[in-house]
């Protein structure tokens, strides 16, 4: 039986473990030729480990091939997606996966730390995007895949419900992955006409990330608790269908995956307003006065997204 993804050629980071390993899993399993991008570090991003990458690929098959460098600069990014090109014929799938967390309160947090997570979780998938995209176009105005439906090109970042709610103590961990969905948004507009889709996916699972929470309260610690029981497979057959011919139409979403749960999340758009009269501007005394007595009822209140998704999964 023909796979959904027969002959397709994808390109996974953070591919050697947890959530990445089981895309790169899935999308072989499909019929893709993947290659699994991990340099083996920590959670931190530190010590890398070349048998990490090796052992995922060799545990994949004849579909996969390793590559155990970080894609966190331009360069290599570009080697990543010329390897495709030569091993595979092309490149069909990205997904952004890769990721470190480096967490501190804002008024401790170092520099270093900031901009190594900032590297890592978000210009990384950009320079991915921008060496990939480019390769996806040209194979679309030369007709790669055109004889079976699939279109050109599929993009999913997996970013967080950290990135959406916030957290405590994940300053760059959180504006990495906020901005790593903007990213997502702007990639889809800007390769729309190309029928490259983009979408982001907002996993909940065992992984690394959930085994170092520290909760903060009684709530957190239930939240670990329940995440710990979520398998990664569920977030891998998500993205495995939006990489699918039939995920041509989906483009600029937002998606969350919890165990046998899928949601589609809301986007930021006003909610309320603030309208000054005919002959007037709003005053830092009217705005003084107005802001929270007309638009307090809307505002959006500090629970973080632990404690927002502090219910029991569907395992």
């Amino acid at each position: 039986m023909t796979g959904l993804l027969e002959g397709r050629a994808a390109i996974v980071t953070g591919g050697g473990r947890g959530i990445g390993r089981a895309i790169a899993e899935a999308l072989a399993a499909q019929g893709a030729n993947v290659i699994v991008a991990d340099n083996g570090a920590s959670i931190a991003g530190e010590d890398g480990d070349p048998k990490v990458v090796r052992e995922a690929a060799e545990a994949i098959g004849k579909k996969a091939l390793a590559f155990g460098e970080s894609v966190a600069s331009p360069g290599v990014a570009k080697q990543l997606v010329d390897l495709a090109v030569r091993q595979f014929g092309g490149i069909d799938i990205v997904v952004n996966n890769a990721a470190i967390l480096r967490d501190a309160f804002v008024f401790r947090a170092s520099p270093g730390d900031w901009d190594a997570v900032i590297r890592t979780n978000l210009s990384a998938a950009f320079y991915l995007i921008n060496a990939a995209s480019a390769v996806m176009r040209d194979q679309g105005k030369a007709g790669r895949g055109g004889k079976d439906g699939y279109d050109w090109g599929r993009i999913v970042n997996i970013v967080s419900s950290a990135g959406l709610y916030g957290n405590l103590g994940q300053a760059a961990y959180a504006s990495a992955k906020a901005g790593l969905f903007g990213l997502t948004r702007v990639t889809a507009m800007d390769l729309a006409r190309a029928q490259i889709t983009a979408n982001a996916v907002a996993p909940f699972a065992a992984t690394r990330v959930t085994d170092i929470i520290q909760p903060a309260n009684e709530a957190q610690k239930s939240y670990k608790e329940r995440a710990l029981k979520i398998g990664a497979h569920h977030v891998a057959n998500l993205v495995t269908a939006l990489c699918s011919p039939a995920g041509r139409n989906i483009t600029g979403q937002l998606l969350g995956v919890r165990g046998r749960e899928v949601f589609l999340f809301g986007q930021p758009r006003p909610v309320a307003t603030l309208q000054a009269g005919a002959a007037s501007d709003l005053t830092p005394a009217d705005l003084a006065q107005d802001l929270s007595s007309k638009l307090g009822g809307q505002f959006t209140d500090l629970t973080t997204d632990l404690e927002a998704f502090n219910t029991e999964p569907l395992v």
